[in-house]
């Protein structure tokens, strides 16, 4: 029996990313990233948290030419969507799989109701 194929990540506009950074502000960081880089624990403790907060903010502790492409790869690994990257600073956003169980309304989503 193959594998479920996981979700699709979110597709944000300019808009969501503003807000989603808006809503970050009072997080702090609920994962780190260090020198060991991106492992299956990381990666499960992050799907982990996006399960419970959609909004989740992490540090990336890699050279400032790797920290992008972390990010990007951390995203992938969770169908999720990144919203922003300052400094050390990431931002992943997966809305949750129920419609019902969401907490974050997107602007996007706001014009389409």
């Amino acid at each position: 029996m193959s594998e479920p194929t996981p979700p699709d990540p979110p597709q944000l506009t300019g808009a969501d990313r503003r807000h989603l950074r808006s809503l970050s502000h009072g997080l702090d960081p609920v994962v780190r990233i260090g020198a060991s880089g991106i492992t299956d624990g990381v990666l499960a403790a992050l799907d982990a948290a996006l399960a419970d907060h959609e909004l989740v903010k992490l540090r990336i502790a890699a050279e400032r030419e790797e920290r992008r492409d972390v990010a990007s790869a951390l995203a992938e690994g969770t169908a999720s969507a990144l919203a922003g990257l300052v400094g050390q600073t990431a931002l992943l956003y997966r809305p949750a799989r129920d419609p019902d169980d969401r907490r974050i309304a997107l602007p996007s989503a706001r014009r389409r109701a």
